[in-house]
């Protein structure tokens, strides 16, 4: 028998949330410097590089107004949804204009739709949010972003090999100072990340888990590194698998055309993420 009132959590469809804010360098020299650069990746007056606007426009609930997982009290902005587990399924993003330092950025935030499954793993209930990010009035990203909730002891989807074979790859292995300095860069207060007893006492994890969007920051960061001079004009990404602390990763991707394809495998070789990003023709500009 299913737990979830799908029809009373269809009341919070449409709920609107506007969050302001300065895109100030801090936070810039900050994961730049966790991903291992010498130096700043934008300065002031110089471009965020995609998808860096998530260390911006945070959430900043008050400590009394968090759950047991970090997370704030469902119910107000959030549907309150009876399953455990939340996670950051994926997303996409289109970018309209570039998002500079120093600028003023405002984000309106849309509960777009609230769908319910039961699946192999037992019932799952997904939140699409939908953002608009403003730069002095003019649009600059348009974001949807999947949230995925689902129980405890539920089981992990069954392994998948890579989708094609690479051109690029690099090998990383995300440590506990990585996953705290980024919590902590996006004000990131979900404890399976940075909490290693609630992860594995609670949620069942055998490590902490590496977050979503860290993940699909070193995707474009490989992008990044191998295709210096492009520009993006959308990205999308979807986890798969979760990914753990201390637990080797490799980042790969090949180009074919103007789209290319990136995804991450976990240290069994089995598909932890998969994203795909258009880049801007020539023609565009």
């Amino acid at each position: 028998m299913s737990t979830v009132d799908v029809e009373f959590l269809q009341r919070w469809v449409g709920s609107t949330q506007t969050h302001c804010d300065v895109v100030s360098v801090a936070p810039v020299v900050g994961l730049s410097a966790s991903l291992d650069y010498l130096s700043p990746l934008a300065r002031v007056g110089e471009a965020l590089p995609p998808a860096w606007h998530w260390l911006y426009l945070h959430d900043a609930v008050a400590a009394s107004s968090l759950a047991v997982d970090g997370h704030a009290i469902r119910g107000d902005f959030m549907p309150p949804v009876p399953l455990s587990r939340r996670m950051w399924a994926g997303g996409r993003l289109r970018f309209f204009s570039p998002v500079t330092i120093g600028d003023e950025v405002r984000r309106v935030s849309t509960v777009a739709s609230i769908t319910h499954k039961q699946g192999r793993s037992g019932e799952l209930v997904f939140v699409t949010l939908s953002h608009q990010i403003f730069q002095q009035d003019k649009l600059a990203i348009e974001e949807e972003q999947d949230l995925v909730y689902r129980d405890f002891g539920a089981a992990n989807a069954a392994p998948k090999p890579a989708p094609a074979k690479a051109q690029w790859s690099r090998e990383i292995c995300p440590d506990s100072v990585l996953l705290f300095r980024y919590s902590a860069l996006t004000f990131n207060s979900h404890r399976i990340h940075f909490d290693r007893d609630y992860a594995s006492q609670v949620e069942g994890y055998t490590s902490l888990v590496v977050h979503a969007p860290l993940t699909a920051t070193l995707l474009l960061d490989l992008l990044r590194r191998e295709l210096p001079d492009s520009a993006i004009k959308e990205f999308e990404f979807r986890a798969i698998r979760p990914l753990l602390e201390g637990a080797p990763l490799s980042l790969q991707g090949r180009r074919d055309d103007q789209d290319v394809s990136l995804w991450v495998l976990d240290d069994s070789g089995a598909l932890a993420m998969e994203a795909n990003a258009t880049l801007i023709r020539q023609e565009d500009f």
